[in-house]
């Protein structure tokens, strides 16, 4: 009996204007039903569960994408300061090796006699 009902309200109400009073915002809108057998409310609710669901997962992968790339981003500035920082004290070294403070630096080696006299010594003596 509620099928048949059902099935006579959507014949009628399809088409049919529900605005209300002229000036209302929805004077014009036209009401679009259609009974749809063999559907049950369980069918709808898992539906929007599902995409609620899905949405929600969208999201996760959103925001651990944006974390990723904001964690790399970081990484890459931090590594560019220290390549900045390591280039600025090599190039304040060659700046004091040019000025003139190698001599300070010079260091004096004096070479080991040989072990094993050489054979050109030797010959030419």
């Amino acid at each position: 009996m509620d099928k048949k009902i059902a099935k006579r309200v959507a014949v009628s109400l399809n088409g049919t204007t529900f605005g209300g009073k002229k000036g209302s915002r929805y004077y014009d809108e036209i009401w679009c039903i259609k009974y749809l057998p063999k559907f049950k409310w369980h069918h709808l609710t898992e539906r929007i569960a599902y995409e609620n669901a899905s949405r929600e997962q969208k999201l996760i992968a959103e925001t651990e994408q944006v974390r990723r790339e904001t964690n790399l981003f970081i990484a890459q500035a931090e590594k560019s300061k220290q390549l900045h920082a390591m280039e600025k004290r090599h190039a304040k070294r060659k700046s004091e090796a040019v000025t003139g403070s190698d001599a300070q630096f010079t260091r004096s080696v004096r070479q080991r006699e040989p072990l094993v006299p050489s054979k050109r010594k030797t010959e030419r003596d």
